[in-house]
Parts: structure tokens; sequence; C-alpha cells
């Protein structure tokens, strides 16, 4: 049976004071105490990081509980076991034996197990006339008793801790689809502000974070977001209220104007030719009517369009599909410069001559892009060509592409806008942020 006396190591193995201590803390064990070996084991690998042993250490510990004929660990059933070095390899898959030593001392050296050594330094057990075991030389388990209380607490404060970690990282990637998302569609929208500013500084606090982040420098990166989105959301906010206040002022006006009886003109726009026009086929609209000589459509919301495109520098297009400042086209497609006229674009005009070329280089027919442009409108078909040059790698026929997204456009489910916020924020890493 064990005692409670203290033993010295064997041979050349020096006595430490913290062998002592183990042995002092094992004596101490309270009286009938004890503990399921197996629950004991899951919790100190849950507390491993905190007890400062490896997963292998634990595999020849595992290998060792295995040989105690119990399930629960009791002063009372003898806490010493003494397997030899061949059979702790082969319970460990055959784990060499100069490493089962190795991992042994480490677990000597955590006080999680205690040598009891014999004369000889061997393992062995001596029983009396009955079969019971009179006295055991090898390895105590009693430090797992004695230390069992805490074990457990380790485990949970390691559990709780992941479990934290677990949830900020949950909230960080909320706050992050939060932010871009929001950005995409003040872009998609063309809400005046600094988004490009804000961009910017939402990709360098994501950039900024390690790839092993401590759980400090995950509270501070959802603090920093949670900060840029409450800012973005009230910049919003602001927007959506003057928007509010600009759209019932109109309705008022509007109403004033219409509630003339005697102004019947205004209630229905008319859609006959005017004189000395022509009407012409669309394959959206059926017809549409056209002025000889002037350029000039009968369309009766053209004129509120163009004057709304001088002013906010966005067009509609083929369709009504929404086309992008020339500014940001060539931040999210940078490739297409190297094509325009002396290696610049300055201009439409020039992107439009740019895209002629990559057209012919990428192997798009003539009859495909024209059918592109015809439905998206030509600054919207070259500004498709760029974004396909700039994803040109992960393209496989860019003319059946094209005719996709031609084919999209027609049935109103293509909008450029998500395309472009995409090509920045994978140019952004390279050098290229935007703002």
């Amino acid at each position: 049976m064990e005692t409670g006396s203290v033993t010295t190591p064997f041979g050349r193995r020096s006595m430490t004071l913290g062998m002592l201590a183990s042995q002092v803390m094992a004596g101490e064990i309270k009286p009938g105490q004890s503990v399921d070996k197996w629950k004991l084991f899951r919790a100190l690998c849950e507390a491993r990081p905190l007890l400062g042993v490896g997963d292998r250490a634990l595999a020849v510990l595992n290998a060792l509980l295995s040989f105690y004929p119990k399930n629960e660990l009791a002063q009372g059933n003898g806490l010493i076991v003494f397997p030899s070095n061949i059979q702790l390899s082969l319970r460990t898959h055959g784990m060499a034996e100069q490493t089962v030593r190795r991992h042994l001392a480490a677990l000597v050296d955590a006080g999680l197990l205690l040598r009891k050594d014999s004369p000889n330094g061997k393992r062995y057990v001596r029983r009396d006339r009955a079969g019971e075991v009179d006295e055991a030389f090898g390895f105590s388990l009693a430090p797992l008793l004695a230390r069992a209380e805490e074990i457990e607490q380790l485990a949970a404060a390691v559990m709780a801790e992941r479990l934290h970690v677990q949830r900020l990282r949950e909230r960080i990637t909320l706050c992050r689809r939060d932010i871009a998302k929001l950005i995409e569609a003040v872009v998609e929208e063309d809400i005046s502000g600094d988004w490009q500013g804000l961009y910017s500084e939402f990709r360098d606090l994501i950039e900024g974070l390690p790839r092993s982040p401590t759980t400090a420098q995950l509270e501070l990166l959802l603090d920093e977001l949670t900060t840029l989105r409450t800012d973005i959301l009230n910049r919003l906010e602001i927007q959506v209220k003057s928007t509010k206040q600009r759209g019932n002022a109109d309705y008022i006006e509007r109403h004033i104007q219409n509630s003339n009886p005697e102004s019947t003109s205004e209630l229905e726009p008319s859609f006959e030719p005017k004189q000395g026009a022509i009407a012409e086929p669309d394959n959206d609209r059926g017809f549409v009517t056209a002025a000889k000589g002037r350029g000039e459509t009968g369309h009766p919301f053209a004129q509120k369009d163009e004057e709304q495109s001088r002013r906010t520098g966005v067009r509609n297009d083929g369709g009504g599909l929404k086309s992008f400042p020339l500014g940001l086209v060539l931040q999210a497609c940078p490739e297409i410069l190297a094509y325009g006229p002396d290696g610049a674009i300055r201009n439409w005009r020039d992107l439009m001559a740019a895209a002629v070329i990559v057209r012919s280089m990428l192997g798009v027919s003539p009859s495909a892009y024209e059918e592109a442009a015809n439905v998206m409108g030509p600054e919207n078909a070259a500004t498709v060509m760029a974004c396909i040059l700039e994803r040109g790698g992960h393209i496989n026929s860019a003319g059946g592409y094209l005719r996709g997204l031609t084919r999209r456009s027609e049935k109103g489910e293509f909008a450029i806008g998500p395309m472009l916020m995409a090509l920045l924020r994978a140019n952004a890493p390279a050098g290229r942020k935007v703002g």
C-alpha cells in the first residue's frame, strides 16, 4: 500500500524542491476523496495550455491511467501503477521508449505524477499471502487526485476563454460584413461622402490583425470596428433623413402644381412623336421616338435623366443599368490603363477605345461586344470589358461570360456596382486601396 513517506529518485536523477512539494501535496488528500479518472483526464486535456504539458505527454498519462484497475481514483484503492516502458510503448501506439521516458519526466516536472522508485530502480509490486498488494514501486497518481479540483477549475477557465474568443470572432465577422455591405450600398447608390476614406480605414484595421491574435487584440479590433460601423450608420441616417425631407418637399410642390383642374396635359405625358421624328424599334420598350438630325429622344423622362447624370456623375444607360464615375472604374480596373491611347485613359472615349483592343485580345467576337453595347450602353460595356480583363485569369471564355452578362442585363438581373466593389477589395491588399 502507498505510504505518506517522502521518497527520492533512483540513480543519477536528483531530488528537487518541486518533487518535494508534490509529495507533500499528495499527502494532503482528503479522507474518502475520489474522482473518475477519465473525467479528470478530459479536464486535463482542456487545461493543457495552463498546465504546461504537451499532447504526447498526455498520451503517456492516458496509457498510465489505463493500467489503473479502477475507474475511480481513490487512496483506498492504491494509487501506484507499475508498467514497464515496453508496455507503455505498446499502449501509446508504438512510441519510442526514449520518448516515453522523456514525457514521463515532463509529467513529473509538471506535478502530475510522483516517482516511487524501488531500491534497484525497477517497477514491480509485492503481494501478501492473500494476493493483495503489499507494496508497489512505480508511478503514483496521487497528485492527480490531490489536484483534481484545481484541474477542473483550470479546464473551466480555458473553456470560458475559448467561448469568449469564439463570440468575439463572430461579432467581428458580423461587423466586417455590415461595414462592407454598407459601403458597397453607398457606392451603388452614389451617395456623397468620404466613403473611400472609410473603406481605407476599414481595410487597415482588418489587415493590421496578426495571424494568431490574442484576446486583447480581438477585443480592441471589435471596439474599433463597432465605432466605424456606428459612424457609417450615423452618416447614412443623416443622408436618409435629408433625402426624405427633400422628397416630401418635392411631393408637396408637385401636388400644388397638379392641383389645377384645367391643366390636364400635365397628368399623362404624351408619347406621340414630335413633328419630324421617326419611330425606331427597341428591344425593351417596343418603340421609342428619335428626332431627326438632333439625336433627341422622345422618351418623356430623357431630359430628366440627362440632368441627373450631369448633376451626380452617374448615368443610366441601356435598360436602366447604372454606370459609375470613370475614376472609380479605373481604380477598380487599373490594368485597362495600359491599353489606352498613349498608355493613359483621360475620358470615356479613351476607355471605349481601350475596350475594343481588349475585346480583340481576349477573343470576344465583335457581335458579342456590339450586343452588350446595345443592351448595357457603350460606357457600361467598356466598364464590363475592363472588369473581365482584371479577372482574366479566372474566366475561361470571355466572350461567353460577356454574353451571359448581357442576357442578365436584359432581364434586369445584373448590376455593375457589386463587380466593381469586389475588384476594389481584391486590389486593396496589393497597395491599390480605395482612397
